[in-house]
């Protein structure tokens, strides 16, 4: 029963509450990414060079190699929010003749690179830990204590900068998630540095370095799966188009709908495109559907950016896909 009506007595919108500018143009681009963001990046930034320049001058001198491990993972970091800073920035220039869509997966591509340098970090890392296994030596605890304790402060505060941006915005979740992980290893390293007060349990240092490790290259895999999926414009992952097809069908005035195509063109935004099937009818009067569709879209699946194409009967087989690509022709 196709129950979602109501368009025909307003401009798409419910209640005059709603915003109807950004709802029902089609093209929201309300991408997510506060303008705080490029603020909060910058503070992160400066933190991340100071934290990793204490933290490797405390670690030589309190021979640990857990805190070196920790300093570096903290400056692998500072060149990670430096390249997130820059893809945020060009990511705010608008599309171009040569760049239609815009700069917006500069901030996939930052992504992409955070994840080479912490993979290269981490190599490093695990080289020092495996040596220190063959050669214990003796380490500081209390200095370990006071560096760790500089690192909680310092990442703390920038994962608390990040996280508001982190829901939406894979740039800003890389750097968050850069950041917790700073956080935590800190914390690990603190524990590490008490418990070396009291035991000479030096293998706790290098085998930390390894946790700390695995942590990283878990974050890792996280940031280039979601990478990976947004290059091959795949599906985003909240987005079922089986459920966006029966939700369509059900508006009044469409009979069906046929080669849905979901994406995300940066780290936050969802595009989207299908064909709509009504009745035979003047074009003109699609445009209060097209605007109610749209508004709905936006509210119910957060589909930002939809392409809609009006038909009298579905072409081709009328599938949710089109069968071209089914087929795997080009």
């Amino acid at each position: 029963m196709k129950n979602i009506g109501c368009f025909e007595n307003d401009d798409c919108c419910h209640t005059e509450e709603e915003a109807r500018p950004s709802d029902c143009s089609g093209h929201h681009y309300h991408v997510n990414v506060e303008e705080t963001s490029g603020t909060r990046l910058l503070i992160t930034l400066v933190l991340n060079l100071i934290i990793p320049i204490i933290q490797i001058i405390a670690g030589i001198f309190a021979n640990s190699m857990a805190l070196i491990s920790d300093a570096t993972h903290n400056f692998s970091d500072f060149m990670a929010i430096l390249i997130s800073y820059i893809a945020y920035r060009i990511g705010k220039k608008g599309p171009t003749p040569q760049n239609t869509f815009g700069y917006r997966r500069a901030e996939i591509m930052a992504a992409l690179l955070n994840v080479t340098i912490l993979a290269c970090a981490s190599l490093f890392i695990l080289y020092g830990a495996f040596e220190r296994f063959s050669t214990p030596e003796i380490i500081s605890g209390e200095i370990v204590i006071w560096a760790a304790s500089v690192g909680i402060l310092g990442n703390g505060f920038s994962a608390w900068l990040l996280h508001r941006g982190s829901k939406e915005n894979l740039n800003m979740r890389g750097a968050f998630l850069h950041m917790l992980g700073d956080f935590l290893t800190s914390v690990v390293v603190l524990v590490s540095g008490i418990v070396l007060i009291f035991k000479p349990w030096y293998w706790l240092d290098p085998l930390l370095s390894i946790l700390i490790v695995i942590f990283i290259l878990k974050n890792c895999w996280s940031i280039l799966k979601s990478s990976a999926m947004i290059l091959m414009n795949a599906t985003p992952d909240n987005i079922d188009l089986n459920e966006v097809r029966t939700y369509l069908q059900k508006i009044e005035g469409i009979d069906s709908a046929h080669y849905l195509h979901a994406w995300s063109l940066g780290s936050s935004g969802i595009s989207f495109s299908c064909h709509i099937v009504v009745s035979d009818q003047m074009l003109s009067q699609t445009k209060k559907l097209s605007e109610h569709i749209r508004h709905l879209l936006f509210h119910e699946f957060g589909i930002d950016h939809s392409v809609l194409q009006f038909e009298t009967e579905a072409c081709g087989n009328g599938s949710m896909l089109c069968e071209l690509f089914e087929a795997g022709r080009p």
